[in-house]
């Protein structure tokens, strides 16, 4: 196995499809290899260029392969299916990573450490708990409403049904509604216990985290959506620029020219949908606060305001905090305020 330059290799749950090549491109070996024997074989084989498709357990693999010398390199999916030949299947898959990982043209996801997919756990986890929380109040909600008890939209205002709910001496909810609707309570306020657990836990994180802590800084981007953005982008570097790492974030029009005729649609909602989605609400947080109070971005959105609607400003901020924040995470700075400088100057 000394010749073999190139491996491709398609992950799956328990059997794993290996392709592998030569300099000259010529197939070396080509097998499926059970789960458990998998590190066994590629220790035979001598340090060289190896692809897999990021995904679930990529990054493990990936940090176990380059413990035995190999350059691993995790290609999008999305860029593998143009070298797929004919009929889809484990070999044809492993083919196509092999074939995609030389191209000098392709982009790679950066591996991520145990620490980065740790704190990214805390965030998927506290996204499913708090979606587990909005369906609780929805029903709770919808329930009480069936009796004429309403409150505010908004989590916040649940509170006054759940005095309701906790009163025994409210007559206006019968007794077995009372019974019913009691359990849905003591979850809601069980998830929400949970989900400021985490909040604590990601806080910390922040804290003792360098390009978090810059990183929040800007207006619109907290402690959350921080830590997720400093866990999520191992390497700022792989982008060429901000304007850059925007479109990767899906925060760029889609496009559909031709001819020499642009014609720019929607945002492509590429990428890394829980970014995108912080981001944006971010970036609302940040029009809300503008239209009442002072903010160091008051004037641009004020601006822009005046021309877009509201959803169209909040994307617009959005991408442009994305670009800040790889201007900050690239050349190790913080957010500043040039507005000021500039309005006295002219």
């Amino acid at each position: 196995m000394e010749e073999i330059t190139t491996v491709g290799i398609d992950l799956a749950k328990s059997v794993f499809q290996i392709h592998a090549i030569d300099a000259s491109g010529r197939v070396v070996l080509s097998k499926a290899v059970r789960r458990s024997a998998f590190l066994a074989l590629m220790a035979k084989i001598p340090p060289c260029l190896i692809g897999m498709e990021a995904c679930a357990s990529s990054h493990y693999w990936a940090r176990e392969l380059a413990r035995l010398g190999h350059e691993v390199r995790l290609i999008p999916p999305a860029y593998v299916k143009a070298y797929v030949r004919r009929q889809k299947n484990d070999a044809a898959d492993a083919a196509a990573i092999c074939e995609a990982v030389s191209r000098p043209s392709m982009r790679f996801v950066p591996v991520k450490t145990a620490d980065q997919q740790a704190v990214l756990m805390l965030h998927r986890s506290r996204a499913l708990l708090v979606g587990q929380r909005t369906a609780l109040i929805c029903a709770l909600r919808a329930h009480m409403a069936e009796l004429g008890l309403v409150a505010p939209t908004g989590a916040r205002n649940i509170a006054s049904l759940l005095a309701i709910l906790g009163d025994p001496s409210d007559q206006r909810l019968p007794v077995l509604a009372r019974l019913a609707l009691e359990p849905l309570a003591r979850r809601i306020q069980g998830l929400q216990d949970e989900v400021d657990g985490l909040d604590k836990r990601l806080l910390d994180w922040h804290r003792a985290n360098d390009d978090s802590r810059r990183l929040a800084t800007i207006p619109g981007v907290g402690p959350l959506i921080a830590s997720a953005i400093a866990a999520s982008i191992t390497d700022p570097s792989m982008f060429r620029s901000g304007r850059e790492f925007a479109a990767f974030l899906g925060l760029v029009p889609r496009q559909s020219s031709t001819g020499g005729k642009e014609r720019l649609g929607r945002i492509s909602k590429m990428g890394d949908r829980y970014l995108r989605t912080l981001l944006v609400v971010g970036a609302t947080a940040v029009l809300r606060h503008a239209k009442t109070k002072d903010s160091p971005t008051k004037t641009w959105v004020q601006t822009l305001l005046a021309k877009k609607s509201f959803k169209v400003a909040a994307v617009a901020l959005a991408n442009k905090n994305a670009r800040i924040a790889w201007a900050i995470m690239t050349r190790g700075e913080v957010f500043r305020d040039t507005t000021q400088p500039r309005a006295m100057a002219a």
